[in-house]
């Protein structure tokens, strides 16, 4: 799966200049908003509505979503956001423990100062969303925060495999967060700082003390789901993606 930080068609852009890729793209950056949230039913013809496109052009992009793991295809029922079991979840958590303490010890060997302040960026960002209560930008800005790691640790493959596992945690968070009121005060009191603590460590080019604390923080969000989810509403599938 690509990378969070997708590219949005720009004002001057119509549906005719869209490719297949781009809607994909906006899919992916929709549900990584946390604006398609698990169960989300995809009709076929409002999102070829919406995206001025034709019908045939948004069966591939499902598809390609479907083997991400990210929708589910279901005959006679269509696609929908997949809603992960608690049992995924739990994996996709292990599988986060086993990576990323490798992807952050390859990444204090390389990493330079502009990839620094661009992580003290995301830090500062993900507070200021915390603070205003804005929850959905928040979890996006702290899987920036693991991508851009992934990204520039020099490990193509697990940084492919890490992408994807970005965008079925939000699905995961979506699902099983505690309500926002909570989440916000747990992580403004705790995520961000096991991030400026994690931040540390990497400046100091300490490899060994930055995997134990990326292993405890990928810990600590497991530890904070909560397997009851409550539904919301159905988004207006017209009223997200409409150019």
């Amino acid at each position: 799966m690509t990378s969070p930080k997708t590219r949005r068609p720009t004002a001057a852009e119509g549906p005719a200049s869209l490719t297949d890729n781009d809607i994909y793209e906006r899919m992916v950056s929709a549900i990584l908003d946390h604006q398609l949230p698990p169960g989300t039913k995809l009709v076929e013809d409002r999102l070829a509505e919406a995206f001025g496109v034709s019908r045939t052009r948004i069966r591939p992009v499902l598809v390609r979503l479907a083997n991400e793991q990210v929708v589910t295809l279901t005959p006679n029922r269509g696609a929908s956001i997949a809603q992960p079991t608690e049992q995924e979840a739990r994996e996709v958590f292990e599988v986060r423990r086993l990576i990323e303490p490798t992807l952050v010890e390859r990444f204090v060997a390389v990493a330079t100062p502009a990839h620094l302040q661009t992580l003290t960026r995301c830090i500062r960002d993900e507070e200021a969303a915390r603070a205003a209560g804005d929850m959905r930008r928040a979890i996006r800005l702290s899987g920036d925060f693991h991508l851009h790691i992934a990204d520039h640790a020099g490990h193509a493959t697990l940084g492919r495999i890490l992408r994807e596992l970005v965008s079925r945690t939000s699905l995961i968070l979506m699902t099983y967060s505690a309500p926002h009121s909570q989440a916000r005060d747990d992580a403004t009191a705790c995520g961000c700082q096991e991030h400026r603590a994690l931040l540390a460590a990497l400046k100091l080019r300490d490899a060994r003390e930055a995997a134990r604390l990326m292993r405890e923080h990928l810990e600590r969000l497991e530890s904070q789901l909560s397997f009851s989810p409550s539904p919301d509403a159905a988004p207006n599938l017209l009223q997200l993606f409409a150019a």
